[in-house]
């Protein structure tokens, strides 16, 4: 029993390599302008109101070592119109791969990990390409 409880209590050392306030800068830089560029021409060029849920914009917001990928919704609905809610996609850096920067890649809800430690490119064309990923579903 102590042989067992002295086991649990050992510490467990990773090494870990955080961003840097340049690195997320580019982060930031690299998603907005996949954003501008990519996602808004190909899945909101205009803004079509129905009688139901629909999309009038897609951004990006950093927080911390995350960056998510934003769609907002309104609603079109009669007992809520006007309503505005978002979806969103996330990256989430991941601290314990330390040879070069990679993200799990996130989608939202119950935040459903999809995709486990890739590089931010490889992150972007996931988004572009797998529809579960994809902004205006």
């Amino acid at each position: 029993m102590a042989k067992r409880q002295a086991a649990k209590r050992q510490a467990v050392w990773m090494r870990v390599k955080a961003l840097s306030a340049e690195e997320k800068a580019a982060v930031a830089e690299t998603c907005g302008r996949f954003i501008a560029d990519t996602l808004k021409p190909r899945f909101l060029p205009e803004i079509r109101p129905t009688e139901f849920n629909y999309p009038v914009d897609l951004f990006g917001r950093r927080r911390g070592n995350k960056y998510s990928f934003i769609t907002r919704y309104r609603s079109g609905f009669p007992d809520n119109a006007g309503e505005e809610f978002d979806a969103f996609t996330r990256l989430d850096h991941v601290e314990e791969c330390v040879s070069e920067t990679r993200f799990d890649v996130m989608y939202t809800g119950q935040w459903f990990l999809l995709h486990r430690s890739v590089p931010l490119e490889e992150a972007l064309r996931l988004i572009e390409t797998e529809e579960m990923l994809q902004p205006c579903l």
